[in-house]
């Protein structure tokens, strides 16, 4: 019997939202297409040990605590493009998988205005709790599949996945995707260039609406740091708020992204 898109939807959910899992969710663990996708905000649940971090609904639903829809997005894309998907589980705000754990504000005190009262004052013992179960695990797996597809020869371009909320401080941000990077990138540069061809053209951010810079962990950590080329990709949350979004943008990169690999002659 066939299941449907909602039936899969539904599934997918309820195993990303088990709070006994493990922080890496693997999506098509060694497929074969060059594109390995990261979703370091993918999740949002919280260790029941930290009591919900303090906090109530809906602060556990905005984008303090996740990057809405990038879940989807991301399980979408490896099934369509035969892709390792590796999403981190835990919410940002139990600690921020890009974010060097060393730094204070990987486990933020308060977001966008909102005060997490379980962040407040940690001991030194607590903050390497939250990196010995949830950041270092993650990263871990991700180590693991970047060797293993170095020790194939497997050509590899790391495909972070990330969303942005539509109005950040009073302000309402005019871009549908940003493509964000370190210097020289030819990937990204392809895929600007290829989202720049479509419609809505002008609403393409580069560089925004973040800058990559040094308070970045994850591309320039596994990407960066060994030659590999990437795109670091952010997408307007309103964009892929639900299973329709998430499928029409999905639909959109299943034909960019390979092409901006030829074009970029990675």
């Amino acid at each position: 019997m066939q299941r449907s898109s909602v039936d899969s939807d539904t599934r997918s959910k309820q195993h990303r939202d088990n709070p006994q899992g493990d922080a890496a969710i693997i999506t098509n663990s060694g497929a074969s297409s060059p594109f390995l996708l990261l979703g370091d905000h993918a999740g949002r649940v919280i260790p029941p040990r930290l009591r919900r971090l303090g906090l109530r609904e809906p602060a556990l639903s905005r984008h303090i605590a996740w990057d809405i829809g990038v879940a989807g997005l991301g399980e979408r894309l490896s099934v369509a493009l035969d892709a390792t998907f590796i999403a981190q589980r835990f919410s940002r705000l139990v600690i921020d998988c890009n974010r060097d754990p060393a730094r204070a504000d990987s486990i933020p005190g308060m977001s966008d205005g909102t005060i997490v009262p379980a962040n407040q004052a940690l001991t030194a013992a607590e903050r390497e709790a939250r990196i010995s179960q949830v950041f270092a695990p993650y990263h871990a797996r991700i180590t693991e599949e970047l060797d293993a597809r170095a020790a194939q020869a497997q050509s590899t371009i790391v495909v972070a996945l990330h969303s942005f909320t539509p109005t950040m401080q009073g302000f309402a941000r005019p871009w549908r995707f940003g493509v964000l990077h370190l210097g020289a990138s030819n990937y990204s540069n392809a895929v600007l260039a290829r989202l720049r061809t479509e419609p809505d053209e002008l609403q393409v951010g580069d560089n925004e609406p973040y800058r990559m810079d040094d308070v970045d962990f994850t591309v320039p950590h596994h990407a960066i740091a060994r030659g590999l080329d990437y795109l670091e990709l952010e997408v307007r949350q309103d964009l892929i708020a639900d299973a329709a979004g998430q499928q029409s943008v999905a639909d959109l990169l299943v034909r960019l992204l390979p092409a901006a690999l030829k074009d970029g002659m990675i």
